[in-house]
């Protein structure tokens, strides 16, 4: 492995990127994997911080652990429909990343997935996707439009944290519960609406939230002052 390369071609046969593969290379700025390859790593490109030009070929069925992470010269990206779930991790630190294509069939978004992509402006989360893990989209600073799909039933621990852009959001009537410090900080949420279908919202979940002070007095009476501190 020549950690200097700027250029990469992955010899087509090749049905897999293994652990740490070019995890590393400060150097890359862009790689070719061919419709051969069928599962990308843990790892594999980790803290390739030169990396801007990637596709992902119809081929690919995995994406491990932190994969991409700390790729933060990565600016767009499709993820095609072959892929069903993305890990943790996997695109954690891509604060380039601004421009992202979700595929119709991914059933699941990992832990810290999309943690500091603080370019990140808007993105529509597929009906196919049933779950969002921890912190999936932590600090994601620039965020200010987001759909949450009719499938998902809870919004996990710290998902939003630090989302400072968003402004408005609908959560869907699937939703029953919401985690620890889930929108903690999102000092420009103003608009939000919370259906039945909550029962349960855990402690700090809305701390740090500028809400006007009817919709703060609907949240206290519904759940306790808990949600903001």
């Amino acid at each position: 492995r020549n950690q200097e390369a700027k250029s990469f071609i992955i010899p087509d046969g090749v049905k897999s990127i293994g652990k740490c593969a070019f995890g590393y290379c400060y150097s890359l700025v862009n790689i070719s994997i061919p419709n051969s390859v069928t599962s990308i790593g843990e790892e594999s490109f980790i803290d390739c911080s030169s990396l801007s030009n990637l596709v992902i070929p119809n081929s690919v069925t995995s994406i491990g652990d932190g994969a991409f992470w700390g790729c933060s010269s990565l600016r767009s990206l499709v993820i095609p429909n072959s892929v069903t779930s993305i890990d943790a991790w996997v695109f954690s630190g891509c604060k380039s990343l601004s421009n992202i294509t979700i595929s119709d069939s991914l059933t699941s978004i990992g832990a810290w997935a999309f943690e500091g992509c603080s370019s990140l402006r808007s993105l529509v989360i597929p009906n196919s996707v049933t779950s969002i893990g921890d912190s999936a989209f932590e600090d994601c600073t620039s965020l200010s439009s987001l759909v949450i799909p009719d499938g998902v039933t809870s919004i996990r621990d710290y998902a939003f944290e630090g989302c400072t852009s968003l402004t408005s959001l609908a959560i869907p009537d699937s939703i029953t519960c919401i985690g620890f410090d889930a929108f903690k900080g999102c000092s420009s949420l103003r608009d939000l609406v919370i259906p039945n279908s909550v029962n349960d919202i855990e402690d700090s979940a809305f701390e740090g939230c500028n809400f006007p002070d009817n919709l703060k007095q609907e949240l206290s009476s519904r759940f306790g002052d808990k949600i903001f501190e």
